[in-house]
């Protein structure tokens, strides 16, 4: 039974194919409300983070992806700067079924898509006259591990209540 699964593991992998097609920009969106006041005050804002990711299939073995961030900063305990950004990739994916593409869906393909994102607001937020705001790196394995570890508990919570 065990060679039987590596035999399929190893048929797959030996299958599988990973392409980028195309990276873009969906949406973007840039609000400095409390301009120009905020350029007289020292700039240490308190910056939250959103971070969301989703896909559709949008062809044969064609995904799209789309890595959607807010950031919010606020500053004297107002909104300073708003930014939301979604940024997506088309992305050829083939061999990979089941959790091996979830993965593949909700962690490798953000992976590849983050560095233009960060690289976006942090140009258009200089170009808004403020410091720049290099985000940090981001561990989408951990935080798709972290997802699916949520769906089994919800789902064994669900069976239990039935």
């Amino acid at each position: 039974m065990a060679e039987e699964n590596q035999a399929a593991q190893n048929s797959e992998q030996q299958n599988a194919g990973f392409a980028l097609q195309r990276i873009y920009l969906k949406d973007f969106s840039f609000e400095s409300p409390r301009s120009p006041q905020i350029f007289q005050s020292q700039w240490k804002p308190q910056v939250h983070m959103d971070l969301n990711t989703g896909n559709a299939k949008v062809g044969d073995d064609l995904y799209e992806v789309v890595l959607t961030i807010t950031l919010t900063a606020k500053q004297d305990d107002e909104v300073a700067l708003l930014v939301e950004i979604k940024q997506a990739g088309i992305f050829s994916i083939q061999g990979l079924e089941g959790p091996r593409l979830a993965h593949a869906l909700g962690a490798f393909c953000p992976n590849i898509l983050f560095p233009y994102a960060r690289e976006t607001i942090d140009s258009m937020v200089t170009k808004g006259s403020l410091p720049p705001f290099m985000l940090q790196p981001v561990n989408f394995d951990a935080i798709f591990a972290e997802a699916m570890q949520r769906k089994q508990q919800e789902a064994g919570q669900a069976e239990a209540t039935h």
